[in-house]
C-alpha cells in the first residue's frame, strides 16, 4: 500500500483519545466492536458515514490524551487508510505506526484541506493532494522501514516477518 485515496473527515486541535474512543468502550479490544464506536463523542455521525479508504484530517496535537492503543485500532478498523494532522501527540504517533496506521504531519495540508474534500496521499513521496481543490502539499514521506511496518499492519506482524 503505497499510497490512500478517500473522503475527509476534518476536526480541529486537541481530539483526545477519549473522542476517538470513549472510555466506556475500553472493556473491549475487538477492533470491530470499537470501529463501531469510533469519534461518536465528536461526531455522532462518523461510523455511518466513514468508508473504506477514508481519511481524517486534524489540527494541532491529534490524538492527546491517554496512551491507549485502541485509538488508532478504533480509527483503522473503522477503515481509515490515513490520518494528516497539523501536529500528533507523540504517544498516539507511535502507537498508529506500531499498529500500522498510516500517519502524516503536514501543517499546509491540514489547513488546506475541508470536509468532504477528495485526497490522494502518496507514502513514497510524501504529497498529499488535494483532488476537489487541485491543490498539493508535502507532507513527511515515510521512511522504508516504517511503510514496511505499515504493509505488514503492524510492529508484531513486522517483527514476526508476515
Amino acid at each position: 500500500m503505497n499510497n490512500a485515496k478517500g473522503t475527509v473527515f476534518k476536526y480541529g486541535d486537541n481530539v483526545d483519545t477519549d473522542v476517538i474512543i470513549p472510555a466506556r468502550y475500553l472493556n473491549s479490544s475487538d477492533p470491530g466492536e470499537l470501529a463501531a464506536h469510533c469519534m461518536e463523542d465528536i461526531d455522532k455521525d462518523f461510523i455511518g458515514k466513514v468508508n473504506k479508504g477514508d481519511i481524517i484530517v486534524a489540527e494541532k496535537n491529534f490524538g492527546c490524551g491517554s496512551s491507549r492503543e485502541h485509538a488508532p485500532i478504533a480509527i483503522k478498523a473503522a477503515g481509515v487508510s490515513c490520518v494528516i494532522a497539523e501536529t500528533f501527540a507523540r504517544i498516539f504517533y507511535r502507537n498508529a505506526i506500531n499498529i500500522g496506521l498510516p500517519i502524516i504531519e503536514c501543517p499546509e495540508a491540514a489547513r488546506g484541506i475541508e470536509a468532504g474534500d477528495q485526497v490522494e496521499v502518496n507514502f513514497d513521496t510524501g504529497i498529499i493532494s488535494n483532488l476537489t481543490k487541485g491543490s498539493t502539499f508535502k507532507g513527511q514521506a515515510f521512511p522504508e522501514f516504517m511503510q514496511k511496518i505499515i504493509a505488514a499492519e503492524g510492529l508484531v506482524n513486522y517483527i514476526n516477518g508476515k
